[in-house]
């Protein structure tokens, strides 16, 4: 069986050939940015537009931009290259404070706890109609362990 798709796969199928394919592979800059400048750049600089070939790019500070004007031609080139076609002519430096990237913040796992012998009961009565006991090996795994992150006495 073959894997499923992803949409951006399906998307780029679905509109190949049609005017909106090229915004298409203009949004793919702000993907592929931080992997294409490194932690130090992205963290000074962030792409804001893009508009006939020109990316424009918001830079923290003088020193920054200073530094990115030399390094224009090899990030263009990277660009490129990782989208596949050369779509950005040229860069254009703004000064300006880069919107920094929302940092995923992982919640630590509600404390897991013993379930009561109610608790334990209810998960074979509510798995006991599957025949498989594999499957329903699996189903009581989840439950349990569900339920084992919930306030005890707590009533679904």
């Amino acid at each position: 069986m073959p894997r499923p798709l992803a949409v951006a796969d399906l998307l780029a199928t679905a509109l190949h050939g049609k005017p909106v394919e090229k915004r298409l592979q203009e949004g793919k800059i702000w993907l592929l940015w931080d992997g294409t400048v490194g932690p130090a750049i992205a963290a000074q600089a962030r792409p804001t537009g893009f508009r006939d070939g020109v990316l424009t790019v918001t830079v923290a500070n003088a020193p920054w931009m200073q530094q990115l004007t030399f390094l224009k031609r090899d990030i263009i080139a990277r660009l490129n290259v990782r989208l596949g076609c050369d779509l950005v002519k040229d860069i254009y430096l703004r000064a300006g404070q880069p919107e920094t990237q929302p940092v995923a913040v992982k919640s630590p796992p509600p404390p897991s706890r013993t379930l009561s012998p109610p608790e334990r009961e209810r998960v074979v009565e509510q798995t006991a109609a599957v025949a498989n006991q594999e499957l329903r090996d699996a189903i009581a795994g989840l439950l349990s362990k569900h339920l084992a992150t919930e306030p005890p006495g707590r009533k679904k």
